[in-house]
């Protein structure tokens, strides 16, 4: 009897154990993980310095080329 018992209570504090460990075990974030969130957090606050002081876009320019050029580009 006091073996079926001792078996019995062994049995539930080793499962009781298992899964508190389970629970604790794992929670750290991977180095990618802090590298990400670190290199997210320096590029915001290097961005909002940057963006205040933005050049105008560039005006599009027609790349057609000269005569020249398509000559050299049937040559080759």
């Amino acid at each position: 009897m006091s073996n079926l018992v001792n078996e019995l209570v062994s049995g539930v504090v080793s499962s009781v154990l298992k899964e508190i460990l389970k629970k604790t075990t794992g929670r750290t974030t991977t180095k990618r993980k802090r590298r990400k969130a670190a290199s997210a957090t320096a590029s915001r606050t290097t961005r909002k310095a940057t963006s205040t002081s933005r050049k105008p876009a560039r005006k599009q320019v027609s790349k057609r080329r000269t005569a020249a050029g398509r000559s050299r580009q049937r040559r080759a």
